[in-house]
């Protein structure tokens, strides 16, 4: 974080606009706000040097580029020395279908979202990426059956 940033009200609906929908214009954000286009940029600007936000992209939807299956992989590492954990990590960032990875407590170092095209490709990825790595020694896997929900945090 580069600086200290207090969060006031017209910085709230800010971020309120901009988690319904990322790509509202700064204009749009200020005619809501009845301030200046120019003061909301300046806003957002000192929002992301603080690191409150970050990028804007849009979101690929699995599904629609062939990916039907999503995984969360809990994952037991063998501590041999200090850097055990640091050498698995970096091995499974090398797994394109692996877009999440959690450092945990617990049962298991690493805890992971793995997206495959079906369950074929998803026992692929777990044999030859993730339980051929030397140090890992335990998978505990769970399929996702439907995503309930996903949501920003709340602003406020």
């Amino acid at each position: 974080m580069a600086q200290h940033f207090q969060i006031d009200s017209l910085d709230k609906k800010i971020l309120a606009f901009l988690s319904r929908d990322a790509r509202t214009s700064f204009l749009e954000i200020a005619r809501q706000c009845h301030v200046s286009g120019a003061l909301i940029h300046q806003r957002v600007e000192k929002m992301q040097d603080a690191g409150i936000i970050s990028g804007s992209q849009f979101c690929i939807t699995p599904k629609g580029i062939g990916f039907h299956t999503v995984a969360f992989v809990g994952i037991q590492v063998n501590l041999m020395n200090t850097h055990t954990h640091d050498e698995v990590f970096e091995k499974i960032s090398l797994i394109p279908e692996v877009v999440e990875c959690h450092h945990t407590t617990g049962k298991y170092s690493l805890f992971l979202k793995i997206y495959s095209h079906n369950n074929e490709h998803l026992k692929k990825i777990l044999v030859e990426n993730i339980q051929s790595i030397l140090e890992v020694t335990g998978t505990e896997t769970f399929i996702s059956l439907e995503e309930g929900f996903r949501r920003q945090l709340p602003v406020g």
